[in-house]
């Protein structure tokens, strides 16, 4: 559960201050404009949660919102970073490019909800059939997004500049390729590839995810690190079959990867600089064996690292072969390490962050709060964040009355969000647009 935070108004207001930001503008339109979408925005989210698809395999998504943005008289383009959507809104008025990206991949999990709009879907993971369920909130990314779409364009008159949506697949990963087997960027890097922020040429971006354990219709947000990397990695240890009874005949990799598993904790404990913040190696899955009185020849493990460093981050994956060579050696075992990058740190520009608060403000008044630290998940919004100034926040879906504390969290198969929060997010994408440095008079 998140602790109770400040509300600041008076912070607030110093930052409008101090970075010039002025809301001279009338945006008295903006909440009667999203409670009028607002009943269209559950039911795409409905929609959407019924008929989930896993990363890079979001055909009907796709198509979908390329018809809700083709409806609204944007420009759109299809099958950007393979299943991805981006769609161009030119307002009335001279002004900057900024963009706005959901996600819409969902999980290989089987819902247990009970929600009357639980998804029943299977999907084909990496050649095996599985269940899929938006264990994650991309349905409500997609539908929220798509409403700011329908606000902004219903009143582009009023928009200076021009909004590039960003419907992106393959957040969570892809489901038709598999990642220790291939190069093949997925995701946000497929999307940059693809050019979804060079044509036009985007000079900001925003982001929105839902939180489960977070009150309904509450933003919350930080300036500089937000959220950590994720590396994973795969280890096979290979070493010499022989019968369980005479362990010397042969080279035990399972003993190995034990003293392995035990090294790399070591690896945060002891040769990364903790004063530059933390790091988490994490081993998820271990293979070995198919009988009880048989030492195998090989051990295959897979697993996560994490940091809110970029500097630890850097130590712990090149700090990791060497380390798990020697143990394997010690043990007169071979190891095959293979560790592949999902996604760096994401960082909020700090800038960008000050200018924006009064915006969240407007979408969550009263309701705007701090976080004290980073959080532990990881996102690939951070690659476009290092292309652009970013800023990525959070909004509660859990209502209010809940204790915040038994929450099924973000990928359980329980996870729910509240529909009633979806309004908060499609006003938060407006705001942004509307309240970027350089629209608002004044500023």
């Amino acid at each position: 559960m998140l602790p109770r935070l400040r509300h600041a108004p008076l912070y607030l207001a110093l930052l409008s201050t101090l970075t010039g930001t002025s809301h001279a503008a009338d945006l008295s339109w903006v909440d009667p404009a999203v409670a009028a979408v607002n009943d269209q925005v559950i039911s795409l989210r409905h929609t959407l949660h019924q008929n989930p698809e896993m990363g890079n395999q979001e055909f009907k998504t796709a198509a979908l919102v390329a018809e809700q943005l083709k409806s609204l008289g944007l420009q759109v383009r299809t099958g950007v970073g393979k299943t991805g959507v981006v769609g161009v809104l030119k307002g009335g008025l001279p002004g900057p490019v900024v963009a706005l990206r959901a996600d819409m991949d969902a999980l290989p999990v089987k819902e247990m909800t009970g929600l009357p709009y639980a998804s029943t879907a299977t999907g084909i993971r990496l050649g095996k059939t599985v269940p899929v369920m938006h264990a994650c909130g991309h349905d409500t990314h997609t539908a929220m997004l798509l409403g700011a779409a329908r606000v902004l364009a219903e009143h582009r008159d009023q928009v200076a500049g021009t909004v590039v949506f960003l419907f992106q697949p393959a957040e969570e990963g892809a489901a038709d390729v598999d990642e220790f087997e291939t190069d093949t960027l997925i995701g946000a890097q497929a999307m940059i590839r693809d050019g979804a922020l060079d044509s036009p040429k985007v000079e900001a971006i925003f982001g929105v995810h839902v939180m489960a354990g977070y009150p309904t219709g509450h933003l919350y947000y930080k300036a500089g690190t937000v959220l950590n990397s994720s590396d994973g990695f795969r280890l096979i240890v290979k070493g010499q079959q022989t019968h369980g009874s005479a362990p010397w005949s042969g080279v035990d990799p399972v003993v190995a990867s034990a003293a392995i598993i035990d090294g790399l904790q070591t690896l945060v404990s002891r040769r990364a600089d903790l004063s530059q913040g933390m790091g988490v190696i994490s081993v998820g899955t271990l293979n070995a064996g198919s009988a009880a009185n048989i030492i195998p020849e090989t051990v295959e493990m897979t697993g996560t690292i994490r940091s809110n460093s970029a500097a630890v981050r850097d130590t712990l994956l090149k700090k990791m072969p060497p380390l798990v060579q020697g143990i394997a050696s010690a043990y007169e075992a071979k190891a095959d390490l293979l560790l592949v990058n999902h996604a760096p740190v994401t960082s909020n520009d700090p800038q960008l962050t000050a200018a924006m608060v009064p915006a969240l403000q407007l979408a969550a008044p009263g309701k705007v709060q701090l976080l004290p630290a980073s959080l532990s998940p990881s996102e690939d919004f951070s690659y476009y964040a290092e292309k652009v100034p970013g800023l990525f926040v959070f909004l509660g879906a859990t209502p209010e009355g809940q204790d915040m504390s038994k929450a099924a969290n973000n990928h359980s198969p329980y996870f729910t969000a509240d529909d009633a929060t979806l309004a908060t997010g499609v006003k938060a994408h407006v705001q942004f647009v509307m309240n970027y440095p350089g629209r608002v008079r004044g500023s």
